[in-house]
């Protein structure tokens, strides 16, 4: 038991070290509780270690530090449809000025699920989810265009989601 917990111990301090640019450095052990999660985010904690080699206390512990250093959510993933909101959209815009005052703005949308920073055509994609074609006309006329610094929009409306994983792992 001694052991084990040292063991924790010292890979819970290698588990925090950060990079330069201030990210958390991830160790093996922590990918692969990651990876597990990804196949099954209600997986026991006790099989999780028994997977990747420590305690169910340890698993926990790393868990909890992971959602904490935001590296992770454990989140229900949801088809759009089935939950009332019929209508996606991914939404390029340009901006004049500060890309990041706009992607904030955005971010603090609740129809926004999805803000990126690009190169490109676009300076910012953002993926829309809305109830329906007023919703989201109503997102992108009345509020997305209306943000200091937009200065056009195109529109990609989804016809049908085909696929949509999370389950890239740690590579």
């Amino acid at each position: 038991m001694h052991s084990e917990l040292v063991a924790s111990r010292s890979a819970d301090q290698r588990d925090s070290r950060e990079s330069r640019n201030g990210t958390p450095q991830l160790d093996a052990v922590s990918l692969a509780i990651i990876e597990q999660l990804q196949e099954d985010g209600r997986r026991p904690y006790a099989a999780i270690g028994k997977a990747v080699g420590l305690s169910e206390a340890a698993v926990r512990q790393r868990v909890q530090k992971l959602l904490d250093q935001g590296v992770m959510q454990i989140v229900a993933v949801t088809d759009p449809l089935t939950v009332g909101f019929r209508r996606q959209a991914m939404v390029g815009i340009n901006v004049q000025g500060d890309v990041e005052s706009v992607a904030d703005a955005l971010t603090a949308m609740s129809e926004c699920e999805y803000v990126v920073m690009t190169a490109g055509s676009f300076d910012l994609m953002v993926e829309i989810v809305c109830e329906d074609d007023d919703h989201l006309l109503d997102v992108i006329n009345k509020r997305i265009r209306a943000l200091p610094g937009v200065r056009s929009t195109e529109s990609f409306v989804y016809l049908k989601l085909k696929k949509q994983t999370y389950m890239w792992g740690t590579r």
